[in-house]
C-alpha cells in the first residue's frame, strides 16, 4: 500500500496536497470570497469563514504558503487574492464538479438553488460568467468570431475585428502571460463561459462602455439598461 502510494506521488505530484488545502470548509470559503478578483485584507477574511483569529492566520498562511494564494502587503495591513487566474478557474471547475457529483436522481442541470441575480451575471475571477456569458459565448462561436481546439480557444479574423470594434487591442492580450482564451465551466449553467486572457478584456470593455456595473455585492454584475440593449443585439445577430 506503501508502494502504491509512493507511485500516485510520482505520476501526480502535488495532487493530494491541492485536496488537502480545499478540503477544510474555512479555507474553502475564503478561496471563494476571493473569487471576484479581489484582493481582501486577513480580518475581512476571518469573518467571512467564521474562525477565529489565530486560526484564519494559519489557514492563510497555509494557502499562500500551498500557492494558491497570494500576499499583498499594503502598509500595516495584509491582503490576500486568488494567485492566478488558472487557480481560479479550476476553483470554479471543482464548484461545478462538486455541483454535477452531489446525490440526485435526474440527470446534472442548471443550479437553479443559485440565486437568480448570481446565476444571470457574475465574476469569475477577472471574468464574466453566469447565464448571460454563457449565452453570449455560444453566440460567438455560432457566428464564428471564435474557433474552439480542445480547451483553447482562438479569434478568427471576422473575430478579432469585431474584439477591436469593442477596444481591445489583442496583440496585447495574446503577449500576456496567460492563455488568451480558454473555456471556463460554469458552476450554475453546466456550460462553459470564456475564460482566458480575451474573457477578461471582454468584461473590462463591456465595463468601459457602461454596458456592465459592478455592484457592493460580492461577484455579481449588474447589465445596465443600454447593457441589454447590446446583449440583445449581439444574441439576436
Amino acid at each position: 500500500m506503501t508502494a502504491l502510494l509512493a507511485d500516485d506521488q510520482h505520476h501526480f505530484p502535488g495532487l493530494s496536497r491541492i485536496g488537502a488545502l480545499l478540503a477544510d470548509p474555512g479555507r474553502a470559503a475564503m478561496l471563494w470570497a476571493l473569487m471576484d478578483g479581489s484582493a481582501r485584507p486577513a480580518g475581512e477574511l476571518t469573518i467571512i469563514a467564521g474562525l477565529s483569529p489565530s486560526a484564519a492566520s494559519a489557514h492563510l498562511a497555509r494557502l499562500t504558503d500551498g500557492g494558491l494564494l497570494a500576499l499583498e502587503v499594503r502598509g500595516r495591513h495584509r491582503y490576500f487574492r486568488i494567485a492566478s487566474a488558472d487557480i481560479a478557474a479550476s476553483i470554479e471547475a471543482l464548484a461545478n464538479v462538486a455541483q454535477v457529483s452531489a446525490p440526485q436522481r435526474t440527470p446534472p442541470r442548471p443550479a437553479r438553488t443559485v440565486p437568480v441575480d448570481m446565476r444571470y451575471a457574475r465574476t469569475c475571477y477577472d471574468h464574466m460568467a453566469g447565464e448571460l456569458s454563457v449565452q453570449v459565448f455560444e453566440r460567438l462561436m455560432t457566428r464564428g468570431l471564435l474557433t474552439l481546439d480542445g480547451t483553447s480557444l482562438e479569434a478568427t479574423v471576422d473575430g478579432a475585428a469585431r474584439f477591436a470594434e469593442w477596444g481591445i487591442d489583442m496583440s496585447a492580450q495574446k503577449s500576456r502571460r496567460r492563455r488568451f482564451a480558454c473555456t471556463c465551466p460554469d458552476w450554475s449553467e453546466r456550460r462553459p463561459h470564456l475564460g482566458g486572457a480575451l474573457g477578461a478584456a471582454l468584461l473590462d470593455s463591456w465595463t468601459t462602455h457602461g454596458w456592465v456595473e459592478r455592484t457592493e455585492r460580492p461577484r455579481i454584475l449588474r447589465i445596465t439598461p443600454s447593457g441589454h440593449r447590446h446583449f440583445d443585439a449581439l444574441l439576436a445577430s
